[in-house]
């Protein structure tokens, strides 16, 4: 969402995540149990916005949900990216950070570079996918943002095998991919 702001206005807003984590909980979605990007989408749009990381700070712990907050940014949609489909997926991510759901069993382990090999698809964590390239060696990538902070990877960010032979994409990535729309 922070993506499809900064392309709209031009203005860069650190968004709350714990406003997610706290109040969308009467769904599907459940707090730090984890939930759906759709699911988050659909309480965005309903919750008319969200606020400032700096008016509802991350705390990593489920929360009671603080009614009120004065609205940072809004969306008026999203849309999936056609499921097991890398080259929509990079379609869609020549235009705009999207959503892609990973199964992160293998993350804690990854310190740079491409991650190649395998992985499981039992999705279980969110991340963004903000471009894709390919290595002096011709090894196509994805670029993917993490949430975990700037120790961790490259910086917080990922490199992720792309275009592997199985449709649904490393670790998952190209199963559930969608993005918001302004």
């Amino acid at each position: 969402m922070e993506g499809i702001v900064k392309l709209s206005t031009g203005n860069l807003i650190s968004l709350s995540e714990q406003e997610l984590v706290d109040c969308d909980v009467h769904g599907e979605d459940q707090g730090c149990g984890g939930g759906l990007m759709d699911d988050a989408f659909k309480f965005i749009i309903k919750n008319g916005g969200l606020t400032t990381e700096s008016g509802y700070p991350y705390t990593a712990e489920d929360g009671k949900c603080k009614p009120g907050s004065n609205s940072a940014a809004t969306i008026k949609g999203y849309e999936d990216v056609p499921a097991n489909d890398e080259a929509a997926l990079m379609k869609a991510v020549a235009n705009q950070p999207v959503s892609v759901a990973v199964d992160a069993s293998n993350f804690q382990f990854y310190a740079g570079g491409v991650m190649t090999g395998s992985c499981g698809t039992e999705l279980d964590h969110g991340i963004a996918a903000i471009g894709y390239g390919k290595t002096s060696d011709g090894t196509k990538y994805w670029l993917m943002k993490n949430s975990w902070g700037t120790t961790w990877g490259e910086n917080g960010y990922l490199r992720m095998e792309k275009d592997i032979s199985d449709s649904k994409g490393m670790c998952g990535l190209a199963m559930e991919p969608s993005y918001p729309t302004e």
